[in-house]
């Protein structure tokens, strides 16, 4: 049986622990088989802890540390160089911090493309700059006042790591692949009239999309009232209609444009997973993927120990998972899903009429219980982060019922289990050392939603943790 566990007031710990863990294999690929079949038992060996005292604590630490002694290597690759910022707008030498961008090319290019007609490309100013998206968007101004987006990938900051060419340019070529799908569909997105990809063939030095600029203003969900919320939910609810109207057969994202194949998914973390048959094979591959990583080193430096038991505990939940929400063995159908549904992906104008539907970098297919789950950006945050469920917000609830009443129970969103989806997707990969308050009050919330280790605060779990996986082979 799945436990909760109960404390009997352990001590608040204050500071971190300092886990480490070797370089070991401790999954075979029997038991990830196992796993995506469903044929291993979904209970957790959960140790007795209702009498567990402060010695009992430390014993539980010191046993952890014995066992799992890596630490990674150092890092000795050379640091990318930093964007040399102003405080006034950038001049063209500047070229957004991209040093082989040449923004003449660019120019070029788009004037090509439409028979010749001269255009400028406006770089972006300081502010624009600080907004922190991922990619930069520059207007491509023609002579006959048309104006066009180019789309370029910011240059990592804080001296992040940039992935490798291949998969910035695969990002680049699936985003563009989905933007002409969208095109033969009533969604409205953006058309893509050109793209370039990194490499020397490219004169524009770095890669990008050309596409249409979209008139509206990206919505601000919290300052809507609940009429505009609800005329935005109907023509939302409207766009998940369409994409149900075409089905994919396989899981991934579109990598070819001008065609529907489907293939690796679109994301730094998932670029090598490999071809996935269904969602429960991609969960048990992407999880394992990121304990791979975290195994080598690669992610998560600061706080490895935390983060191996995270997923290892996320792997564990694969099975009850999939009992929870049901469809997780099913290998057809899939539809398309927007990767960042936070709300300001919608365009409006004043009327808060939807103008279009942007940002599909990293879209992928996905069974329908994932595709036209409620959007993140109307969930009521403090229910989302606490794990409740069995109430719904206003907002979520008028959005379901539009969907059943369009098209029927097709389009649900998991039985009931939207919420739990959202929390369990959002916690592989989380980003615990930027956000680590909010990572544990939504680990907590997803453990409290589907029943195990219920109430238990996160320093005290990590010590359970510790014993349910000092070994790294309990599944």
């Amino acid at each position: 049986m799945w436990a909760s566990l109960t404390t009997n007031n352990p001590p608040i710990l204050r500071g971190h622990f300092h886990f480490y863990f070797p370089v070991f294999s401790y999954l075979t690929l029997g038991i990830c088989m196992s796993l995506m079949c469903g044929d291993i038992d979904s209970n957790l060996s959960i140790p007795d802890i209702a009498g567990l005292d402060w010695a009992s604590f430390q014993e539980a630490e010191a046993l952890f540390t014995h066992n799992h002694s890596y630490q990674a290597g150092p890092d000795t690759s050379p640091l990318p160089p930093m964007p040399a910022f102003t405080t006034s707008r950038p001049a063209a030498a500047w070229s957004c911090g991209l040093p082989n961008f040449n923004t003449a090319a660019l120019a070029k290019r788009a004037s090509k493309l439409r028979n010749g007609t001269p255009c400028v490309v406006h770089l972006p100013d300081y502010q624009d700059l600080m907004k922190g998206t991922r990619n930069y968007h520059l207007d491509v101004e023609f002579a006959d006042g048309v104006t066009w987006i180019a789309r370029i990938r910011q240059p990592p900051m804080n001296h992040a790591a940039p992935p490798p060419p291949s998969v910035r340019s695969y990002l680049i070529q699936s985003e563009a692949a989905t933007l002409r799908f969208l095109e033969t569909t009533a969604v409205p997105a953006p058309r893509v009239f050109g793209y370039g990809l990194e490499g020397p063939d490219n004169p524009v030095g770095v890669g990008y999309i050309l596409m249409e600029k979209l008139p509206g203003a990206p919505l601000r969900w919290d300052v809507a009232d609940p009429n505009q919320r609800r005329k935005v939910l109907e023509q939302l609810a409207e766009v998940y209609v369409e994409l149900g109207r075409h089905p994919f057969a396989g899981l991934g994202s579109l990598d070819t444009p001008g065609s529907d194949h489907v293939g690796p998914f679109a994301r730094e973390l998932t670029f090598d997973l490999g071809a996935c048959r269904s969602w429960r094979e991609y969960c048990v591959r992407y999880i394992v993927h990121v304990l791979g990583l975290i195994e080598r080193g690669e992610i998560y430096t600061q706080r490895s120990a935390d983060a191996f038991l995270i997923h290892r505990f996320l792997l564990d939940l694969v099975p009850r998972m999939a009992g929870l929400v049901g469809g997780w063995d099913e290998r057809f159908p899939f539809y398309l899903k927007h990767a960042d549904e936070k709300m300001d992906h919608v365009l409006v104008d004043e009327e808060f009429n939807i103008t279009g539907v942007i940002d599909w970098e990293s879209a992928y297919t996905a069974p329908a219980f994932v595709a036209f789950n409620t959007p993140m950006g109307i969930l009521p945050v403090k229910d989302f982060y606490d794990g409740v469920d069995d109430i719904l917000g206003e907002d979520e609830e008028v959005f379901l019922k539009m969907l059943k009443r369009k098209r029927g129970q097709g389009l649900s969103n998991g039985g009931g289990y939207g919420r739990l989806l959202h929390r369990f997707l959002f916690c592989i990969g989380f980003d615990i050392d930027k956000y680590p308050d909010d990572f544990e009050t939504l680990f907590k919330g997803l453990r409290n939603g589907v029943g195990v280790d219920q109430g238990v605060e996160w320093d005290w779990w990590r010590v359970v943790a510790s014993q349910r996986y000092y070994d790294a082979k309990t599944i």
